[in-house]
């Protein structure tokens, strides 16, 4: 243990020597011992304390760089020591009433009444400072590793505390590649309409670091075998669409999976969010396009449109920032894109609004295009493969040639209003849009002939 705590130990000794001096326990708490043990030692450090936050403000106020003050009505102060991010809880414990979505917090003496609440044994050991000593009152250690989470107590009272629980057992699943207890898996199936109480953000948080994880399948087919998804991400098992004798199309919830992981696969800088929830919901249009067409076969025609408004309902829903909703949503709009475009026919009209519909979300569309190649079968996968190889090939030539990210037509709005005598208004978009057609259709054509053209289609429009 000494080992691996010597990097903290002089920022945590030397709070743990202030407290003391002030009369009050201090100890390293929670996933912070975790990932010690783990030997995935993080820069934020969870600290726990018989003090009350007021006296906590007051011990650390001085030796702190900065603190806040943003948890404190849940017995919380924040504080940044250097490099360092440290959370200082009061002993709690806490429970939610059956029909509220905000925990009662009651503030405990002890360390072990603290642990004894915490979600999973995993999570619920402790190191008393400045001394070191080891305090593991459930079995953590035991469970750490036969990589296994269980809860300090019954599941059944750990997640009535909290039904968030529930979704952190996933989110660990994802995250350490932990199995999940039984008895715990069964109290998730039984509790699952529970985690209704809990507020939109506290669940949107934890899915989303359940997606970011390096296992997330893991996590969310936990969350569908429970019965969890239905109430949090509804879309996810109603992927799970019967298959017809014939198998004339995919099972659409593990291709959904697969895309997930083939995304991922391609990434270069560390999780992509939006390109991993683009994955997950590309096609969760198709339960409600699906039609039963002639001959046996399924359709699912327009998914892609169905499906980017039903994502950004749901991660709206889940009060996701504003921009990762738009882009998410676009992203599934845009993944069926490449296949309208046959086997490579691509003239430059459709190559440059290929580009301009995707703007920013080129390479995540390059990506999630790519991903969603699940086919057993080589030859059609390499064909599709070769395909889009030779479309960003072709993007690559003419944004070399004509700077096609920033295409714009050949007269401005201000033009637009000399030429035609029209003040600005709806008119000079319409007549905006229609030159634009015309740049991504036909090039550039010159001033000349842009002028020309305008005024034919004024004289046309009236």
């Amino acid at each position: 243990m000494s080992e691996l705590f010597a990097r903290i130990e002089p920022v945590a000794d030397e709070l743990g020597e202030i407290f003391a001096a002030h009369g009050h326990q201090l100890a390293l708490v929670g996933g912070p011992v975790r990932d010690l043990l783990l030997g995935r030692p993080g820069i934020d450090l969870d600290l726990t304390t018989d003090a009350r936050p007021e006296q906590v403000l007051e011990i650390v106020r001085d030796w702190a760089d900065a603190t806040w003050t943003i948890g404190i009505e849940f017995g919380t102060v924040g504080a940044r020591k250097g490099g360092w991010h440290l959370e200082i809880t009061t002993y709690r414990s806490e429970s939610y009433d059956p029909k509220s979505r905000k925990p009662d917090v009651a503030y405990g003496d002890t360390l072990d009444g603290d642990l004894a609440r915490r979600d999973f044994a995993v999570n619920a050991m402790a190191i008393r400072l400045p001394g070191h000593e080891f305090v593991d009152p459930h079995g953590g250690l035991r469970d750490l590793a036969h990589r296994v989470l269980r809860t300090p107590g019954t599941p059944e009272q750990s997640f009535g505390d909290d039904p968030l629980r529930m979704l952190r057992a996933a989110r660990f699943a994802a995250q350490l590649g932990f199995t999940v207890d039984p008895a715990a898996v069964a109290a998730m199936r039984d509790m699952a309409e529970r985690i209704e109480i809990v507020s939109a953000e506290r669940i949107q948080a934890e899915l989303d670091k359940l997606i970011c994880a390096p296992q997330p399948r893991a996590g969310l087919t936990l969350l569908v075998d429970t019965g969890l998804a239905a109430h949090v991400l509804p879309e996810l098992p109603k992927l799970r669409l019967e298959i017809d004798e014939h198998h004339r199309h995919k099972d659409v919830y593990e291709h959904t999976l697969i895309v997930l992981e083939q995304a991922i696969a391609q990434e270069t800088a560390g999780p992509d969010r939006v390109l991993r929830w683009a994955a997950l919901l590309h096609d969760v249009g198709k339960p409600k396009t699906r039609r039963n067409e002639p001959g046996g076969r399924v359709s699912f025609h327009h998914h892609e449109v169905v499906g980017a408004q039903m994502a950004k309902k749901r991660l709206s829903e889940l009060r996701f920032p504003k921009d990762v909703v738009a882009d998410v949503a676009r992203l599934v709009e845009l993944h069926l894109r490449f296949h309208g475009y046959g086997e490579g026919e691509w003239t430059d009209s459709a190559v440059r609004r290929y580009v301009r519909d995707a703007g920013p979300l080129l390479e995540r569309l390059h990506k999630l295009t790519r991903a969603d190649c699940t086919t057993r079968n080589r030859r059609k996968a390499a064909l599709l493969s070769s395909t889009y190889d030779r479309l960003e090939e072709r993007i690559a030539r003419l944004a070399e040639e004509e700077e096609i990210a920033r295409i714009r037509p050949e007269l401005d709005g201000n033009e637009i209003q000399e030429i035609l005598g029209i003040p600005p208004g709806p008119l000079v978009g319409k007549a905006y849009k229609f030159l634009m057609d015309i740049r991504m259709d036909e090039g550039l054509i010159g001033k000349e002939a842009a002028v020309a053209r305008l005024l034919e289609w004024a004289r046309d429009h009236g």
